[in-house]
């Protein structure tokens, strides 16, 4: 399945128009640091989660690096979803000097 994917500077511009992020990681993985905004559903769960996932709309999804983030796009897209991957994940957001979040959510 080919899936779309944008880059972490694309990114930035989408959720500052109001996007939607789910992040794939493990729970740990998020407390460290994430990207802001996202929404934790362990790539594991997704199936399962499915409702928590939006059902109209593009929405990105994002890992570490990308590789978690595009299996779990292949599924939601086989879903009905319009998932979009994260090339380079939330390593290359951090990288990128772009602002993070850490610790347990609120």
């Amino acid at each position: 399945m080919d899936v779309p994917e944008i880059d972490v500077d694309e990114l930035e511009h989408r959720l500052a128009a109001g996007a939607t992020l789910v992040d794939v990681r493990e729970p740990d993985e998020y407390e460290q640091v994430r990207v802001p905004g996202g929404i934790l559903v362990p790539l594991q769960s997704v199936p399962e989660r499915l409702g928590e996932v939006p059902s109209d709309g593009t929405f990105y999804v994002i890992c570490a690096k990308g590789g978690r983030s595009m299996a779990a796009a292949e599924f939601l897209r086989a879903e009905g979803r319009d998932a979009v991957n994260v090339a380079g994940g939330t390593t290359a957001w951090v990288e990128a000097g772009l602002p993070t979040e850490s610790g347990s959510p609120a």
